[in-house]
């Protein structure tokens, strides 16, 4: 036996069919599983141009090999669509339980086509899967949503939802299960234009690695080093929150619409403050971890409001980026965010862009709809928030992303809208931290900080050297590097917060005992693997008419040197041109970032020649 199901569940909207299907062996050596297999029917079954809310898009829910098993921080689901943000591919994590149960309902993927005539949701046990109406839950909020759907169909169900934003076909609506979400790239917004309110997986059960006692002393060894690590302890009493005092210090923290990099009264949302508004944690499935820090307010003018968050990107989102300091605030807007299903990075994106319009006087009277936008006011921000769900006034707007929003306005609002390739920037100054200006430019999904972590630029280390964040160049070969790292570790979709002193080689010792399969024991095939998707994610930008002219940065990065930020203050990207050039170089690429014809070739990508050929 094994942990890989080997079957995939097709659900075909328009007809209300579903279908089983088996996953060719061949294609799971080659993908391993998660983003791999995800990319890979994603560019099969896609044609260039697909309209990303039309009917022929498509929506891939994936697991990896480890979920549902004993071991920690393995339980993830991903979902991969085309973009409605940017045109894109885009992938979007997600925690909790939805990803364990999906496996123990006997699928590793599950791929949903077509459209709904109706509002419905996917009922999924073992060995059955059926589409349900929907009517009376279109137009709930995700908790709402949630709570319904538990007490119709049992305890231990779990579902994956959209809220008011995905239904109203917000650009950067999230998925929600639980209290975690898969929220980049707006594949909330595509489950939304398919009419799917919800997955609903009722199923439990233990899942059987190919070798079962070997597992059972690796999962063991793993969860001891896990027990033990500081890094594993300081993320379950404080999350990510303790990244603000960081990043302040660092400089890297975004204010005002990425202009400065500091704000007095800052201080009053470090991970202290928090630690006072927590009443407890929360956790994914089978993870010790624990890293949900749950908060509640008990007074003032946001009393009451709670949530499991904000982290480190929502608290920005909330503080810097609309230049606020109150930390009530913070905690009741995350929540507002997570129950409308909107993303919060792209949310207070979008809402310090409206801010900095309304400073510069570029937002008339007649499109406030009567809010105040200055810098701070968060009962304006929490208002414009609720517009931004539903598409009311200046939220409709908003609702499209900065760069559709500036596209529409004119007047010069493309020069304030801090996105790549659609995707609104979180919460790194890439000016600070230069890998990540590189990183964002280059990500085949837009302006995502997950895409390819810069750490020895954050965190400093010499592995594989040493590099200066301030430095103009020396960097492409270590930000494809990164990037093909995360590929790698996302066909496991192992946890970025749960795989505390989780090394390349434990790693594959799991996935060996697991699956059976050998080669997901050796380090470098996972990075081949790693490789092989980021080249695939590039592909599929390029069939669909992108190249090096896409792979850029806000202009505000490139010429205005940046404010108030310690020691970064001053930084500007210089050479974004000769860092790309060491990218692609360092992949294999065309100067154009076309993947070249010998790269394919050597990661057995031969047929994607036809797609290219064109380019090169």
């Amino acid at each position: 036996m094994s942990t890989c199901t080997e079957r995939l569940l097709r659900v075909d909207l328009t007809a209300g069919r579903t279908m089983v299907e088996e996953i060719p062996a061949e294609v799971r050596r080659f993908f391993i599983g998660g983003r791999g297999l995800g990319i890979k029917y994603l560019y099969d079954e896609l044609k260039p141009g697909t309209d990303p809310l039309g009917p022929a898009n498509k929506l891939v829910f994936t697991t990896g090999v480890l979920a549902g098993t004993a071991a920690h921080g393995f339980s993830r689901w991903i979902v991969m669509t085309k973009s409605p943000a940017g045109g894109t591919v885009t992938r979007a994590v997600g925690g909790g339980g939805f990803g364990a149960h999906l496996k123990f309902a006997g699928y590793d993927l599950l791929i949903v086509e077509g459209e709904a005539p109706r509002p419905v949701y996917l009922y999924l046990e073992k060995e059955r899967a059926e589409l349900l109406p929907a009517d009376d839950l279109w137009g709930l909020d995700t908790a709402e949503t949630q709570s319904r759907l538990v007490a119709r169909h049992g305890h231990g169900t779990q579902v994956a939802c959209i809220g008011p934003a995905g239904e109203k076909l917000v650009r950067y609506a999230i998925i929600i299960a639980g209290r975690r979400s898969a929220s980049r790239g707006g594949v909330g917004t595509v489950m939304g234009s398919k009419k799917l309110k919800a997955v609903v997986v009722k199923a439990s059960g233990q899942l059987e690695a190919s070798q079962p006692e070997r597992f059972r002393q690796l999962a063991k060894e793993q969860a001891e080093i896990l027990r033990q690590h500081p890094r594993r302890r300081q993320l379950h009493q404080h999350g990510t929150i303790f990244m603000v005092e960081t990043a302040l210090k660092m400089g890297w923290f975004p204010v005002k619409n990425f202009r400065e990099g500091s704000l007095p009264g800052l201080e009053a949302l470090l991970a202290t403050e928090y630690a006072k508004l927590k009443v407890k944690n929360g956790g994914c499935y089978g993870c010790m971890t624990r890293c949900g820090q749950v908060h509640f307010v008990p007074d003032g003018r946001w009393a009451g409001a709670t949530n499991e968050g904000p982290e480190y990107e929502s608290i920005w989102a909330f503080s810097g980026q609309v230049g606020a300091t109150d930390i009530g605030f913070t905690i009741a807007a995350d929540a507002l965010c997570d129950a409308l299903g909107l993303d919060t990075i792209s949310t207070g994106n979008c809402l310090g862009f409206a801010c900095e319009l309304y400073e510069r006087g570029l937002l008339s009277p007649q499109e406030l709809d009567g809010l105040d936008l200055s810098w701070g006011n968060c009962e304006a921000l929490l208002a414009l928030i609720k517009k931004i769900a539903v598409r009311e006034g200046l939220g409709d707007l908003l609702a499209n992303g900065v760069q559709r929003a500036a596209e529409a306005m004119g007047r010069g609002a493309d020069r304030y809208a801090m996105h790549c390739k659609g995707l609104e920037l979180p919460a790194y100054e890439p000016r600070a931290v230069k890998g990540y200006g590189l990183s964002y430019a280059t990500s085949n999904i837009g302006g995502s900080h997950m895409y390819g972590r810069p750490r020895h630029e954050l965190y400093g280390g010499n592995d594989p050297r040493p590099i200066d964040r301030f430095a103009d160049t020396g960097r492409g070969d270590l930000i494809a590097l990164v990037q093909l790292q995360q590929a790698g570790d996302e066909t496991a979709i192992v946890c970025n917060f749960g795989n505390s002193g989780l090394t390349p080689e434990l790693l594959g010792q799991l996935l060996v005992a697991a699956s059976g399969i050998e080669e997901f024991g050796d380090v470098r095939y996972r990075e081949l693997v790693g490789e092989r998707i980021v080249c695939l994610e590039r592909a599929f930008n390029v069939r669909e008419g992108m190249d090096r002219n896409d792979d850029t940065l806000p202009a505000r990065m490139l010429t205005e040197p940046l404010a108030n930020a310690g020691p970064a203050t001053g930084q500007v990207i210089r050479k974004l041109d000769v860092m790309l050039d060491e990218y692609y170089d360092a992949l294999g690429y065309t100067r154009a970032g076309i993947p070249g014809e010998a790269k394919i070739k050597e990661l057995g990508l031969d047929w994607l020649a036809p797609d290219l050929a064109k380019r090169w």
